[in-house]
């Protein structure tokens, strides 16, 4: 079946919940825009080019890391033990160097410095660790696209923030605390992809782009682009649930909890990145707080938590 999703392409809003500079976006129904047919038409011969290569597989997937799979297999191992964990990510010295930076930071606060991984591992845990392996061979691996850079670390900084209150709500729910942050960190990973392909066929067909035409397609497409992503890398299945459907959760099925955590993990995240994304309310009144049996108290202590998101997505992104 052809994949078509026929983005609208958004007009220029004063509404002052709109954030028109952002490429992540909150209002995912957006108004046909006012402007010459001439430019309609080109962004709909963009969109046809974009569906016929995502269709036919021509867009460029990202390779997974080696290093990422398996720690990802290692940490979903029961037989598992430090002295593996440790080998694995000593095979990549700038890997080890980069997570023993992160280990010591403010955002882990280790009661004494930590020299070695295998004091790492004794002081945060294996799944700790394993969860800083991973986040650092993903985001040696984005996506690269000139003139993107900011577009792309936004990206990257909503990720993490994602994981990080996906954790906090599985925590919360008493869910798995590991798999919630795969599910959060990685529930945007089409949207680089999708960035990537439109930018290169805009440059191509000669078609000028603005913010809110790329935060259109973004929107549109990057939970298909997603899902082939979760197949090309062999994610568990929670992950690429979460992935398809974090945004049309009704629809999930083996996994409707993670997906909906991921959800208002991807709205909180959203809410402490995007300024004047929406507002408290707003916030407040998505059906999905309802929909996993959360509390205004419950609420309030995850907004509670900005700070400490905020510290560890400043750590991560360096």
């Amino acid at each position: 079946m052809t994949l078509h999703v026929q983005v609208k392409v958004p007009r220029h809003s004063t509404d002052k919940n709109s954030e028109p500079h952002s490429i992540l976006r909150t209002d995912c129904n957006v108004d046909t825009a006012i402007r010459h047919p001439h430019d309609v038409g080109m962004i709909a011969q963009l969109e046809q080019t974009l569906v016929e290569r995502i269709d036919k597989h021509r867009i460029e997937l990202p390779v997974l890391p080696q290093v990422a799979g398996r720690v990802m297999a290692l940490a979903n191992d029961p037989s598992a033990d430090a002295v593996r964990l440790s080998a694995l990510i000593h095979q990549d010295q700038a890997l080890a160097a980069h997570v023993l930076r992160i280990a010591n930071s403010p955002a882990y606060m280790p009661r004494t410095p930590i020299a070695s991984l295998q004091h790492a591992v004794a002081m945060l845990g294996m799944s700790q660790l394993s969860e800083i392996a991973v986040t650092v061979s993903l985001k040696n691996v984005a996506v690269k696209i000139p003139g993107y850079e900011a577009d792309i670390q936004q990206l990257w900084r909503h990720a993490l923030a994602s994981g990080a209150y996906a954790k906090e709500i599985a925590r919360m729910r008493r869910y798995n605390v590991e798999s919630a942050y795969l599910c959060g960190l990685l529930h945007g990973v089409g949207k680089p992809v999708v960035l990537k392909t439109v930018t290169a066929i805009a440059s191509e067909m000669h078609i000028p782009l603005d913010p809110g035409t790329v935060a259109s397609f973004l929107d549109g497409y990057h939970p298909h682009v997603g899902s082939l992503i979760a197949i090309e890398w062999a994610l568990p299945p929670q992950v690429a649930e979460a992935i398809t459907y974090y945004r049309i959760y009704e629809q999930a099925s083996a996994h409707k909890q993670e997906v909906m955590m991921t959800c208002l993990a991807d709205r909180l995240a959203t809410f402490i990145l995007v300024p004047n994304s929406f507002n408290d309310s707003t916030l407040r009144e998505h059906s999905v707080f309802a929909d996993l049996n959360l509390y205004p108290n419950d609420i309030d202590a995850l907004l509670s938590l900005k700070e400490k998101v905020l510290n560890l997505v400043d750590t991560m992104a360096q």
